[in-house]
């Protein structure tokens, strides 16, 4: 039944509620853990910058280790149980750290463990996430959907750093910890409650890992827009995450900051996020999706300058400034991005196509932690968050050698498909079924 464009989805989709209300708040605890985990290890374990980098590294690694075999089971399975499932699991292993702690057994070990098991878990969760969204809305209202699930985000991003700098100063990172696990359980509850029922993935006779892992490559791969986004976002994420991952030890040690005032300046920064969450429909409609992708992701790198100057007092205007514009330039461009490639792709191939920009926007975490800490050691805290932020003003040039930058707004999906030179999307999906 089409939906009415008078009163949206959440008027008129019981479903996205469901997926939108338990999604919601488990992004708020997702938000603790990305403040509570670091400063567990700083002050709970007391834990070196290279060993709390080297932790955020653990978070992201199953994108470099399973990234892409994720996108094949993805696209073999119902994507709802594979949705609950990630989300109890997750509830377990973060769930394991305040427990742990409450027995004295609590090592920097067991948070390694509990937090790479968590980051495979995200892995299948999102790229799943991502692929399921177009079956339960419709392609007409990818936009919509993920606009209204990147307020959610972002809203995440202005309340869940406070509350995680309240809990941890308050009660400790350990039990800070136990909201997530919440959060998570949550979440599968409400994504339980969905009654839309989910087609059987088509299942084909010649299919093998390494085929069904080459079609979505290929399918990325040669598709110029798709490339240079990918090739973008991977080199800004590089450096990006290089510098996240010494970000909270160059607050606390460099800045002074306690741990409730460096929550707050996170959800400060967090209200650009909520703003172009909530703006994304009508720049892309004011300046064109095309412009759009162009021009937010140049003015993201150039307010990421003035972070590194960072100081006590009056300097922390700052990184609020440069924060609050980066993040709103980011979400204006991940939903323009991330719309464009669920109209493009054919369902069948949706979580391979995913899992493919996963894989190659974030498959290089791990090591942009390794070298955000290498970075650190060598040049000192506030050095190597001068060299990051300086060095992701490279990504952008991906996209401005591109064929986007001749381009008002993003073509369709036959178009793009005729850009890439391929068969039109309906028709490689009716003789893949032949």
């Amino acid at each position: 039944m089409p939906l009415k464009r008078s009163i949206g989805l959440l008027g008129s989709h019981p479903d996205f509620r469901r997926l939108w209300v338990g999604e919601s708040l488990s992004q708020i605890g997702s938000q603790v853990t990305m403040v509570a985990v670091p400063l567990l290890a700083v002050g709970y374990l007391n834990a070196s910058t290279f060993e709390v980098a080297v932790l955020t590294g653990l978070e992201t690694l199953g994108f470099v280790l399973i990234g892409l075999p994720a996108g094949v089971w993805c696209d073999r399975l119902r994507r709802r149980p594979l949705l609950i499932s990630t989300d109890l699991m997750r509830t377990a292993a973060i769930g394991s750290i305040p427990l742990a702690a409450a027995f004295g057994l609590l090592t920097l070990v067991h948070v390694y463990i509990a937090v790479f098991v968590i980051g495979v878990c995200t892995v299948f969760f999102d790229v799943a996430y991502q692929s399921y969204l177009p079956s339960l809305v419709g392609r007409d209202h990818l936009v919509e959907g993920n606009a209204k699930l990147e307020v959610s985000r972002t809203v995440a991003q202005v309340t869940g750093p406070a509350v995680a700098g309240g809990l941890v100063q308050a009660l400790t990172a350990p039990i800070a910890l136990v909201v997530d696990a919440l959060s998570f359980a949550w979440s599968a509850a409400w994504l339980m409650r969905i009654r839309a029922e989910e087609p059987a993935p088509i299942r084909h006779e010649n299919a093998g890992l390494r085929r069904d892992l080459a079609e979505g490559v290929s399918f990325v791969w040669r598709h110029p827009i798709l490339r240079a986004i990918a090739l973008s976002g991977a080199t800004s994420v590089l450096f990006a995450t290089a510098q996240a991952a010494i970000f909270v030890v160059f607050l606390v040690r460099t800045v002074g900051l306690s741990a409730g005032t460096i929550g707050l300046l996170f959800s400060l920064s967090g209200i650009g996020a909520v703003a172009g969450a909530l703006m994304a429909t009508r720049m892309a409609r004011w300046i064109g999706q095309a412009r759009s992708l162009l021009v937010f992701t140049f003015v993201a790198a150039l307010a990421g300058l003035l972070v590194p100057m960072t100081n006590p007092g009056a300097g922390l205007a700052l990184f609020v400034v440069g924060s609050t514009a980066s993040s709103f330039c980011i979400v204006v461009f991940n939903i323009i991005q991330v719309s464009f490639r669920q109209q493009l792709c054919p369902d069948h191939l949706l979580g391979r196509m995913n899992a493919t920009m996963r894989f190659i926007l974030w498959g290089t975490m791990p090591l942009a932690s390794v070298l955000g800490g290498a970075l650190a050691t060598a040049a000192g805290l506030r050095g190597a968050v001068w060299i990051t932020a300086l060095a992701g003003l490279l990504g952008p040039l991906w996209l401005l050698f591109s064929p986007l930058r001749k381009m008002r707004d993003l073509p369709s999906g036959d178009e793009a498909a005729h850009l890439a030179g391929r068969p039109l999307a309906s028709e490689s999906e009716t003789s893949s079924h032949r």
